[in-house]
Formats: C-alpha cells, sequence, structure tokens
C-alpha cells in the first residue's frame, strides 16, 4: 500500500504543492477578511449608517474562522505527501501572520471606531491596543520559525497562546455580539472592552504559559473514550446555542491555561508538562 502511495506521488508530481495552495487559501480568507471589514466605512457614508454593521463583522470573523481549516490541513498534507520544507514553514507562518495577526487586529480597529464613535485621542488608545496584538502575533510567529528550522522535538504542548487560538477568541466575541443583539447596551460594552482583550491575547502568545495542542488533542480522539464523550457533548451543545458554545469553549480554552499555571504555582495543581512552541 505505501508503495502504492509513493509511486502515486512519483507519476503526480504537482500533488506537493497541495500544501502551499492549501497556505494561499489560509492567507487569501484573511484579505478577503480585511476587504469586507472595509466595507463598513463606504456603508456608514452612503448608504443607512451604522445599521446592520455588526453583520459586517461577523462575516469577516467567519472567513478569519475559515482560514483555521486551511492552516488544519496544509501541515496534515505536507506529512501526508512527504512534502515538508523550510520552504511551507515560512509560507505557513507567512499567511498565519496575514490571516491570524493582521486581520483580527484590522477588524477590532474598524468595529471599536465604527460602533463606538471614537475622539481622535479614543482612537489612539484603540489603535495601540491593537498594535500590541499584532506586534506580539509577529514575535510568536517569529519565534515558531526559529524553532521550526532548529528542529526541536514537537510535544503535546504550546509555549504561550498560538496565534490562531487568539484570532478565534476575538472572531467567537465579534459572532457573539452579531447572533446575540447588537442593540443591547452590554454588547456594546463588549465592544468597547474587545481592543483590551485583543492586547491580552497578544501578551499571552508571547507568554510561557504552557496551551494544549489542540490539534494533536483532536486527532487523538479515537484512542480516549472520555474525549470522544467530551466531543459528543461539546457538539450537542453547538446544535442548540452555537454562538454560546463557540465563545464559552474558545475563550474557556484561552483563559484556563493561565489559571491553571497560577493554581500549580500556589501548589492547588500539578504542574503543567514542558511545552513546546
Amino acid at each position: 500500500m505505501k508503495q502504492h502511495f509513493r509511486d502515486l506521488l512519483a507519476r503526480n508530481r504537482w500533488l506537493k504543492w497541495v500544501p502551499n495552495a492549501l497556505t494561499l487559501g489560509n492567507s487569501l480568507c484573511g484579505f478577503a477578511a480585511i476587504l469586507y471589514t472595509l466595507q463598513v466605512y463606504e456603508k456608514m457614508m452612503y448608504r443607512d449608517g451604522a445599521a446592520g454593521i455588526e453583520n459586517i463583522f461577523a462575516i469577516s470573523a467567519g472567513m478569519i474562522l475559515c482560514a483555521m481549516v486551511f492552516d488544519a490541513f496544509d501541515g496534515y498534507a505536507a506529512r501526508l505527501l512527504n512534502a515538508a520544507s523550510i520552504h511551507g514553514i515560512q509560507m505557513d507562518s507567512l499567511a498565519d501572520m496575514v490571516t491570524f495577526g493582521v486581520a483580527p487586529a484590522a477588524v477590532v480597529a474598524v468595529m471599536a471606531h465604527a460602533l463606538n464613535s471614537l475622539r481622535p485621542t479614543q482612537f489612539v488608545v484603540v489603535w495601540c491596543l491593537c498594535a500590541v496584538y499584532l506586534g506580539c502575533a509577529a514575535l510568536r510567529l517569529a519565534k515558531y520559525n526559529v524553532h521550526a528550522m532548529l528542529e526541536k522535538k514537537s510535544s503535546e504542548k504550546f509555549s504561550g497562546l498560538p496565534s490562531p487560538g487568539a484570532a478565534a477568541a476575538i472572531c467567537s466575541v465579534i459572532i457573539f455580539y452579531a447572533v446575540e443583539g447588537s442593540e443591547k447596551h452590554s454588547m456594546h460594552r463588549m465592544v468597547a472592552f474587545l481592543p483590551y482583550y485583543a492586547a491580552v491575547l497578544g501578551l499571552l502568545m508571547v507568554s510561557e504559559i504552557p496551551y494544549q495542542h489542540f490539534g494533536k488533542w483532536i486527532f487523538s480522539i479515537p484512542r480516549h473514550k472520555k474525549r470522544l464523550l467530551i466531543v459528543s457533548v461539546v457538539l450537542i451543545a453547538a446544535c442548540y446555542e452555537t454562538a454560546w458554545t463557540a465563545l464559552i469553549l474558545i475563550n474557556g480554552y484561552v483563559i484556563w491555561a493561565p489559571l491553571a499555571t497560577i493554581a500549580a504555582k500556589l501548589g492547588l495543581l500539578k504542574s503543567p508538562s514542558d511545552a513546546n512552541i
């Protein structure tokens, strides 16, 4: 079977380009999210004001989440097709910088500006907070590139919040805002808080806090009955309250690791195992 697969790859060398095509799909989703977000200003200037613009932000967030599908499968495809290379690693990090660095920062900045009618001084604060997120994403991805070139052994943990996880946390809040009712006053306070949350996510990306490697956790589900049960319960919950489920799970993933680290230092929990990048 393995020999047949090798022969297939030898006859169809174009298959080696599949991982790069998936990586490009990742970056194009991020680029599309940025361009789509900018339609907010056209709608506010020439159409019916701010009414309905939360849907634009939700669609942009959805594009970023779609990019995560490409990001999850490009590495898997590279290993499957024996096409892993330094070139592919660099491409992956560049695509992640666009989609999980620039795009979320741009969406948060435009969203805060459009929905809160910020004064120039307030927008500078928002810009700085989003710049913290963007800069930390760049540092995080550069660190990943160095680690990949040094070929250190992989593990079940990340050192610091991975950039797709940070982007997913932002997107979950944006989609929750759009789905659960943007007219509520509490929702507007959520939007006002979002730039500060983005900056915190940025700092978590460059921290040494160990985070579970979610991709490896997912692929190990068939070997763990407890994990299979957890995923089944989550899928059932998502069928009824998708926005709430996504908000709680994604941000729970973000928040749990710092809390577990603090608890471990206080002796309340077992210390997390050594983390990788």
